[in-house]
């Protein structure tokens, strides 16, 4: 997809971009494979603010994207390229010769018109669906299983993609785009190619309002509050007055480690994401 800029009629048109939609073909989602979503506003079932910053934004339907491809050996037919306002990349919509319709991530370069299928004995082409067992190593995949079954859940997003390195013991060594090496079992399926889409990360937002349509409050910082609403809060003028990084609720930042150390997964990992882009 390429970049569209326009003149600057405005200081946010001066500097902002988008997408240019011309390669998609259709503009209303199949109504069968959509549904109603509903905002939170980053409050949890107390009412409680839990996430900051969110709220506001224009309305979604959400898609229903067929994440597990598991209609084997039967070849599928791309009716159309739509867009998604619920992910960075943009979908598929496949008709197969039953007469069912999905939806599946659309891979860089595929076209109306196209046929893709999932399963063992599925040609090795972009758009296809396989175990990692039929996927040759040094290859570009997306749309990874954890666990067999379960759908992809990794390397989901626009223009992401991560390698498979070499297959043993049952297990894919692949490299993902955060450098990060694990193992994930040969049984599970991935799409071949890379996710469309990639200018994605290029685009320029250009003013505050666009961001309010997608639901993203203002960020204020936490050194610019009173101590009664921040840790970080109070002083003179800009001053940080000593205090770590955390959050309101005095959670340390910028370094601390999250991950769980007993994680059944970690024992999966070869090469750490923080070491993998040396």
């Amino acid at each position: 997809m390429k970049l569209k800029k326009y003149n600057p009629t405005s200081a946010g048109r001066r500097h902002g971009s988008v997408i240019d939609f011309s390669e998609l073909t259709k503009k209303r989602p199949e109504k069968s494979l959509t549904e109603r979503i509903k905002k939170t506003g980053g409050r949890n079932n107390q009412g409680k603010i839990t996430t900051r910053f969110r709220g506001g934004g224009a309305k979604k339907i959400y898609r229903k994207i067929d994440f597990k491809r598991r209609t084997d050996d039967s070849p599928a037919d791309v009716i159309a390229l739509e867009y998604d306002p619920n992910r960075s990349c943009h979908i598929a919509l496949l008709q197969y010769p039953d007469g069912k319709k999905t939806y599946i991530l659309a891979p860089l370069g595929l076209k109306v018109g196209q046929k893709v299928v999932s399963g063992d004995n599925a040609e090795f082409k972009v758009g296809n669906s396989m175990p990692l067992r039929a996927i040759p190593s040094g290859e570009m995949v997306h749309n990874i299983e954890l666990q067999p079954g379960k759908g992809g859940q990794i390397c989901r997003s626009a223009g992401t993609f991560a390698t498979v390195a070499n297959k043993e013991g049952g297990y894919a060594v692949i490299t993902l785009p955060s450098g990060e090496m694990r193992k994930v079992r040969l049984e599970c399926r991935a799409t071949i190619g890379r996710v469309g889409n990639i200018n994605h990360q290029l685009v320029v937002i250009g003013k505050a309002g666009r961001s309010r349509h997608m639901g993203r409050r203002p960020h204020n910082r936490g050194t610019s509050m009173n101590p009664v609403d921040h840790p970080m809060g109070g002083g003179e003028g800009r001053t940080g007055g000593g205090r770590h990084p955390c959050s309101p609720t005095g959670l340390l930042s910028k370094g601390k480690k999250t991950r769980q150390k007993a994680k059944s997964s970690s024992k999966l990992i070869i090469r750490g994401r923080k070491r993998g882009k040396r």
